[in-house]
Order: structure tokens, then C-alpha cells, then sequence
């Protein structure tokens, strides 16, 4: 059987592969990665300083070009394929780039591999741009049914080529805290931080306010009158690989210095370490103000078996399911309803154990690396056999 020829074009700004990178380049280093057994598959990304201009993400080759701007990383990437004749080029998260690489490749099927809507929105594609060019592709990918309706409304005729494929996690990482391993992780990561005796929330990503951060700090008078023994730890920066400080991180560093006692930020961790963090969680904390399009924190946390307090927004609901996994609080009311729902969880041990086991269960079935891969796998399949998937 003939196996299809992919090439994966990853312009982001961050190398591949790299702990420091944001979840674009984590998604595509798991699902090629998983997937290089029925397929011939390339990576194409972006040179930092140090790297090799080849390489391997797993068992994948990676072609890295050193480029200043777009135009310049297209005509090297083109230079590139010209070599490889790929059947399928798959182009992560720039719609701009579609119009291009179809000109050069005429032969190929062009995808498209949507991780949000920061790149189909106005500020970067104006909207009759973006209808030319999504439907010049034969696959558009999105992650969620939040975003494969938001894809849907904004171009209409390309709806039937959209395809979801909701995002995973590595179980062999991210460990259940109601394993053995997993339960001692959560008492070492405790006491070696001199919590053996505290109640830890954490947050985990991005400070940025569309994240909501500052919800999560402003319930902490509330919830220390009532569970005094709890600590609030912030883990991460506004930048992926920085911990460059904005006037938002400060004034959230500001509002958190009023609790000495209470409160930790844990400045950007590169992400090979970020399940030790959840490890030690009894309850994280999602308040996402804007619509998250799925959200991978959601699924560390679960996989870690943390129940979760998260905003009623965009994807998200389609991963937590509320009063069973977690509980969730609609977005306009996480100033009147965030502290509640948290001290729920707080002040009862049986429901966060029911939920954080649940949250196991509905990682394995659904939110798995390998059911992502597999999902992706059928499709170039079926793609190269001229026969839609069914997904």
C-alpha cells in the first residue's frame, strides 16, 4: 500500500521541538510523532539560535530555516518541498500562508490546522481574504465544536470540510494522584515545599487578563477567612519561555504580596516540569474571561486527577463536565461565583475525590495523545485514498 507523503508547516515563532514552546508546537510533536508508522511525515519550522538546521521531533524529521519574517520563511519552506513532493501540506495556524503554498503546489492538498481564532480574526485576515482563502483547502482542523462553529459562521461554504479533533495529553507525564506514584508525588511536591499541612489551588498558564488571573486572586480574602490553611499558587508568566514581567503581572504580584502567607508565583516553567506542579494541587482553577477554543490545561489537570473550577466559555465546557469533573461558573460570574465554587471543593474531600477520579476516566476514554493521532492518521488515510473520514 502506498504510504502518503505530509509535510507540517509550523511558522509559529518558537522552536520545535522545545519545553519553552506554546501548545501549537506541543500538539504537532505528539500527533506526528504518534502517527510516523502509517506515513511519511516532515516537520517544517522555524531555526533558533543553537539548533541544527535538521533534526528529529521523536521519530520525525524536522527541516528548520532560518528566516526575519514570513515572505522570507514561505520561499525557504517552497525551496524545500519542491524536494520532498509532499501529497499533503498541512499549514498550523496561518491561514495567510494557504494561498502561497497552493500556487507552488497545485498537486497537493493543502490543510489547515486551527488551534484558536487569533488568526482568522479581522486584526490579521481581513474577512473576504479569509473566505478566498479557506476555500482554496481541503481540510480545515479544529479542536472543539466551539471553534468548529465559530470557523463555521465566519465562512459559511467551507463548513463540510471542517473536521474536529479534540487535543490529549501524555498519560505516562501527567500521572493520576489516586495512583501510588501519583499519591506520592502529591506529598513530596507538598512537602518540599513546606505545604504538608495546606490546601493548594493553583493556577497553571499565561498571565495575561484574557486568562483571568486576576479572578482567581481577588477571591483569596474570601476563601483565607474560611480555610485559612490554604495556599494560592500562580504558575507561569505573560510569555511562553520568559519571565519578562508586564504591568498586569505586577499588579497581579501586587495584589498578592497583601498575603504573604498565602500566596506563591512560581515564575514560566519549562513544561517537561509542569506535572510535579499539578501533582501537588488539590483544586486548579481556569477563569478564563475570553473563550478558550479546548484549553490543555484542562486536560493536565484532569489527567493528574485535580478537579477543576473553570469559566462556562467556549471549549471548555466541552471538556469538563460540570458537577462531575469539576465545576464550572459562567464567565460574566466569576467575580460573584469563582470563591464559592472553589471553597466547595475546599471544604469537602469526598467531592474532590469523585471528581478528580472521574476526571481520570474521561481522560483515557476521550483526551488521550494517542486518540488524537489516531483521528489525524484516519484521515490522511482516507484523505489519500479519496474517501472521507468519518471522525
Amino acid at each position: 500500500m502506498r504510504i502518503p507523503r505530509v509535510a507540517i508547516i509550523t511558522p509559529g515563532t518558537f522552536p520545535i521541538p522545545s519545553g519553552s514552546s506554546s501548545s501549537v508546537e506541543r500538539v504537532v510533536e505528539h500527533v506526528v510523532s504518534l502517527s510516523q508508522s502509517s506515513m511519511k511525515a516532515i516537520i517544517y519550522g522555524r531555526r533558533w539560535p543553537g539548533q541544527s538546521s535538521y533534526g528529529f521531533v521523536g521519530d520525525v524529521p524536522c527541516v528548520r530555516v532560518s528566516s526575519s519574517g514570513a515572505r522570507s520563511y514561505v520561499k525557504q519552506i517552497i525551496r524545500q518541498l519542491r524536494a520532498y513532493k509532499p501529497d499533503i501540506i498541512q499549514i498550523e495556524n496561518r491561514p495567510r500562508f494557504i494561498r502561497t503554498l497552493q500556487r507552488a503546489f497545485p498537486h497537493a492538498r493543502i490543510w489547515l490546522n486551527l488551534h484558536s481564532l487569533t488568526f482568522v480574526s479581522s486584526k490579521y485576515v481581513p474577512r473576504h481574504v479569509l473566505t478566498e482563502l479557506l476555500q482554496k483547502v481541503d481540510r480545515i482542523w479544529v479542536n472543539s465544536h466551539y471553534l468548529y462553529r465559530q470557523v463555521a459562521a465566519l465562512v459559511p461554504s467551507c463548513s463540510s470540510r471542517i473536521v474536529i479533533n479534540s487535543l490529549g495529553v501524555d498519560r505516562t507525564r501527567f500521572k493520576s494522584r489516586w495512583s501510588l506514584e501519583g499519591a506520592a508525588a502529591h506529598i513530596e511536591g507538598k512537602r518540599s515545599n513546606g505545604w504538608e499541612h495546606k490546601q493548594v489551588v493553583m493556577y497553571v498558564g499565561r498571565l495575561i487578563p484574557l486568562k483571568g488571573v486576576h479572578y482567581f486572586l481577588q477571591t483569596i480574602p474570601q476563601l483565607v477567612e474560611k480555610h485559612p490553611d490554604t495556599m494560592f499558587v500562580v504558575v507561569g508568566s505573560a510569555f511562553y519561555g520568559s519571565t519578562r514581567k508586564t504591568k498586569y503581572v505586577r499588579k497581579l504580584e501586587q495584589w498578592g504580596s497583601r498575603y504573604p502567607q498565602h500566596v506563591r508565583f512560581i515564575p514560566y516553567v519549562q513544561h517537561e516540569d509542569v506535572p510535579k506542579w499539578y501533582a501537588m494541587a488539590d483544586v486548579v482553577v481556569v477563569p478564563s474571561v475570553d473563550k478558550e477554543a479546548f484549553g490543555l490545561v484542562n486536560v493536565e489537570a484532569m489527567a493528574t486527577g485535580v478537579p477543576i473550577v473553570a469559566s462556562r466559555a467556549g471549549g471548555i465546557q466541552e471538556v469538563i463536565m460540570n458537577e462531575e469533573t469539576g465545576i464550572l461558573v459562567p464567565s460574566t460570574q466569576l467575580k460573584l461565583q469563582l470563591g464559592n465554587a472553589i471553597s466547595r471543593l475546599l471544604q469537602d474531600v469526598e467531592l474532590r475525590e469523585r471528581m478528580g477520579r472521574a476526571g481520570v476516566r474521561r481522560v483515557e476514554q476521550l483526551f488521550t495523545w494517542e486518540h488524537t493521532a489516531e483521528r489525524w492518521m484516519n484521515e490522511v488515510r482516507a484523505s489519500d485514498s479519496g474517501t472521507p473520514a468519518r471522525i
